[in-house]
């Protein structure tokens, strides 16, 4: 899961060097992915009205969910 955010990450922004994700295991089955990415390309992470955050965090919900597992997409700022 971890991979995947990376990857839909950097084939979005204009600085794929500067993207980190950071994998935080909180519970057996919940799964907390934290996403740095460059200043100037936090907006294009998030998207208009937050949609492109959230179409992410969907595929990312279904990938956990063939697993057993929940996972939450941070963004940091």
């Amino acid at each position: 899961m971890k991979e995947f955010v990376e990857y839909i990450a950097k084939s979005i922004v204009d600085n794929p060097e500067n993207v980190i994700v950071e994998e935080k295991n909180i519970e057996d089955k919940k799964v907390v992915f934290a996403l740095k990415v460059a200043a100037g390309d936090v907006g294009k992470v998030i998207g208009k009205q937050g949609k492109t955050a959230q179409a992410i965090r969907t595929l990312l919900q279904a990938i956990a969910a063939k697993e057993g597992k929940r996972a939450i997409l941070e963004i940091a700022d």
